[in-house]
């Protein structure tokens, strides 16, 4: 297992390490404050995810919900091929603003 960990540069924040039941708790909680603050446009790089699981996908929605309770636009890049099976196979496909890695 691979701790994950993000990274704020500017407008972007890079993800890195597994997105799993085991992880996405803590990495929530790391997080939360680099949403706080945000207006405008934010892009999450998922190049340095390992593992995902539905987990995973669940922290993708709820830093969506943050992003837009602060006013911001928030996009994922570079989303694993894993997530974005497990979203298309949840229906949140459209919901959510993916690029495939």
């Amino acid at each position: 297992m691979s701790t994950p960990r993000i990274e704020s540069a500017g407008d972007h924040l890079q993800v890195r390490g597994d997105l799993t039941f085991a992880t996405v708790t803590a990495l929530l909680a790391a997080s939360q404050p680099l949403f706080a603050a945000r207006t405008g446009r934010l892009q999450v790089d998922l190049a340095g995810v390992g593992r995902a699981d539905s987990a995973g996908l669940a922290l993708l929605i709820e830093w969506l919900r943050l992003a837009r309770a602060a006013g911001c636009e928030l996009s994922f890049q570079a989303v694993p091929a894993q997530l974005q099976a497990i979203a298309a196979a949840s229906g949140l496909t459209d919901m959510l603003p993916l690029t495939s890695a």
